[in-house]
């Protein structure tokens, strides 16, 4: 089954304007879909196009790249080898898996140089940045990242567009939607926020009648890949990074969220750590979120490196991660989250799909969060922080996360009152419709991708 996805757009783009001056390269963790969308746009925007997967790559095509110094029967040999006509500047070249051949990477360069055909590449980025030791990076490389498919995506797929178009109106005139038409699109963020984003996933679900069980196989098997490509490709730290990404589940179910060394390793310590999070985060596997310590500032600058959550990069992986099989097996377990029950978990697991969200928006994960010396205890908690990235007149907006319909505000409340010349907005996401109460907006999440491309945000 064939997915639309955004990114198309964006290589469209590229091509219209870099009209054969720049390659691309499509970064993201396995089984988003690069590939997919890769050989795609080849096959509808150009009169031939030669794709070379080097986790396959016969040697005959490896050998080409030994006559990088006479393009001509470079191109010849690629050419004689995979059957393929090429016409210059009417053709496209894919070399699909490229972390496999670090030097097909540094050809770009010189192929771009020559300018005969477009160069479009996919990889996966934490085995690109470790395959990199002896070539040299192209400068002539635009890097565009592919994560999970996104909610609208999502609505793409179940082809509900016009309800989703019908969201986008509420959004824009502030006012709640119908009540048919909320609930529908809160049993669909509920199926997005069970099944993920990763396209193997979406296909099983949709081609057997919407059947979780059936998607939570595919999961597995992602989630096997990771596992192994953790203990092939992080070997200097690949027992801390399988620790913190087992520990994942356990982390997002406190109170805090927030990786404590000390629950999976004894003497573990942050500066032990820091690496293993990162190729985490590289690896696009997670989105790490760093508390920020003053956000009336910016936060990159005022960020904590020490305390940090860690959030799975598809919430349908999570799912499957968090749960045995025999947990999920007969559909108790989907059937208590879709109908309002197992809070807990299913606050887990909202937080973890608005992170994913606001990821995939192109936006990095910050929090906040004050310990109260006094109390003993923290009495400010924020979800997550959005801004409006301007230097000259920057605000804050906080963001808090309530899976259920009854709630307080105290934390944002407080927040609000001691960063007041800062906050643009202070928004709650919850399952309730649309509301406005005084300084704070209220969004069902659904909407939250509308939000997050508004000019309000920018």
């Amino acid at each position: 089954m064939e997915f639309q996805r955004k990114i198309y757009k964006k290589l469209l783009n590229w091509k219209s304007v870099s009209q054969g001056r720049k390659s691309v390269l499509i970064e993201g963790a396995r089984r988003v879909g690069k590939s997919t969308v890769a050989e795609k746009f080849a096959q509808n925007e150009y009169d031939s196009y030669i794709l070379i997967d080097f986790s396959k790559a016969p040697k005959a095509i490896l050998a080409a790249f030994d006559h990088l110094d006479n393009l001509d029967i470079f191109y010849q040999m690629l050419s004689l080898q995979t059957g393929v006509r090429l016409y210059p500047r009417k053709s496209l070249i894919v070399f699909d898996e490229i972390q496999k051949f670090p030097r097909a990477r540094e050809s770009t360069k010189y192929l771009v140089q020559d300018g005969r055909y477009d160069i479009l590449s996919t990889g996966s980025l934490i085995s690109i940045k470790e395959n990199v030791e002896d070539i040299v990076i192209p400068s002539e490389e635009m890097k565009l990242k592919m994560y999970p498919m996104d909610f609208e995506e999502f609505i793409w797929a179940l082809h509900d567009d016009v309800l989703w178009d019908y969201a986008s109106e509420c959004f824009r005139e502030e006012i709640a939607l119908e009540r048919y038409s909320h609930e529908k699109l809160m049993r669909i963020f509920l199926e997005y926020m069970l099944v993920g984003g990763m396209p193997q996933s979406v296909d099983a679900y949709l081609s057997s009648n919407r059947d979780f069980c059936t998607a939570d196989e595919e999961k597995r098997a992602i989630i096997d890949l990771y596992r192994d490509d953790i203990k092939k490709a992080a070997k200097k730290y690949s027992s801390k990074v399988s620790a913190i990404f087992e520990h994942i589940p356990a982390a997002l179910s406190t109170h805090e969220k927030k990786i404590v060394l000390s629950k999976f390793d004894s003497n573990g310590e942050f500066s032990k750590y820091d690496e293993p999070l990162f190729w985490l985060a590289d690896s696009m596997i997670c989105n790490l979120c760093y508390k920020c310590n003053d956000p009336s500032v910016g936060f990159a600058l005022n960020l904590n490196e020490s305390s940090v959550k860690s959030y799975m990069g598809d919430t349908g992986l999570l799912v499957s991660l968090a749960f045995s099989e025999n947990e999920l097996a007969d559909n108790s377990l989907y059937r208590a989250i879709m109908d309002g029950r197992l809070s807990m978990n299913k606050g887990m697991l909202y937080e973890n799909v608005i992170a994913q969200m606001i990821t995939a928006a192109g936006r990095q994960l910050y929090f906040y969060s004050h310990y109260n010396e006094v109390k003993k205890r923290n009495d400010i908690e924020i979800d997550f922080l959005l801004s409006n990235g301007s230097k000259l007149d920057f605000k804050v907006f906080p963001v808090e996360v309530k899976s259920s319909k009854n709630y307080t505000t105290s934390s944002l409340n407080v927040f609000s009152e001691q960063f007041k010349g800062r906050i643009g907005n202070s928004i709650i996401i919850h399952p309730k419709n649309f509301s406005i109460g005084g300084d704070v907006k209220k969004y069902p999440p659904y909407m939250l991708p509308i939000l997050l491309a508004d000019s309000v945000l920018q």
